[in-house]
């Protein structure tokens, strides 16, 4: 479950906007199955949602379903995938390869709007491994690289405490967007959006409904 840190500027629906992955990932299984239109009805059932919802949702990407036909998936995957910028990857760096870090450098990015292009660190003891194919490089060179290489995107993995200081390092190379996995709060510029991955929220959505679900329910 994701946060905001701070407001985008574009004035879009963003609970919408959270849950088209969820649609992305689906449709994309079903293309792969051999479907080849899809209905609100049809991703309902499948996503345990509303389909005026999922409507309301997909509105936002300019696509509209035929009556009785529904969408056509190729048509849908693609304006979905326009409409979240995922239709070309932007380069990211990420700052932090400890266990989290390392495991973003190993996760496949495909189709998801970023590509990874390097990892920094400050631990003399990671600087120069290579992790995922990746060779950890000196936090310090971060800006240059960023400034260098037009890099748009920041991944911020390193403990909360260096949280600012390293955010500030890769603003001043001049990126867009910061997604940050620490669990502190970011501060950066208005020219500069701050993405929160907050695994806490998550993790109490399922607590409190695991706790609150009726005695024998089955999910």
């Amino acid at each position: 479950m994701m946060t905001k840190d701070r407001t985008p500027s574009r004035n879009v629906p963003m609970p919408s906007v959270r849950r088209l992955p969820q649609y992305l990932r689906l449709l994309r299984l079903w293309r792969q199955q051999g479907l080849t239109h899809v209905s609100c009805t049809r991703l309902a059932e499948a996503l345990r949602s509303d389909p005026t919802q999922i409507r309301k949702d997909l509105s936002i990407t300019g696509t509209v379903g035929r009556p009785r036909i529904g969408y056509e998936i190729d048509t849908l995957i693609e304006a979905i995938q326009k409409f979240l910028g995922w239709n070309e990857a932007i380069p990211a760096v990420l700052a932090g390869v400890g266990n989290l870090g390392s495991a973003l450098l190993g996760y496949d990015f495909t189709g998801m709007g970023i590509r990874i292009v390097a990892g920094f660190d400050s631990s003399p003891e990671k600087i120069g491994k290579i992790v995922h194919g990746y060779e950890v490089l000196p936090v310090g060179h971060m800006a240059d690289f960023i400034s260098k290489q037009g890099v748009q995107v920041g991944v911020l993995a390193v403990p909360g405490r260096a949280a600012q200081s390293v955010a500030d390092l890769m603003i001043s190379g001049g990126v867009q967007g910061i997604w940050n996995f620490t669990p502190a709060a970011v501060s950066a510029p208005p020219n500069v959006i701050v993405e929160r991955a907050d695994f806490s929220a998550s993790l109490a959505a399922l607590c409190v409904q695991l706790r609150h679900k009726p005695t024998g329910a089955t999910p």
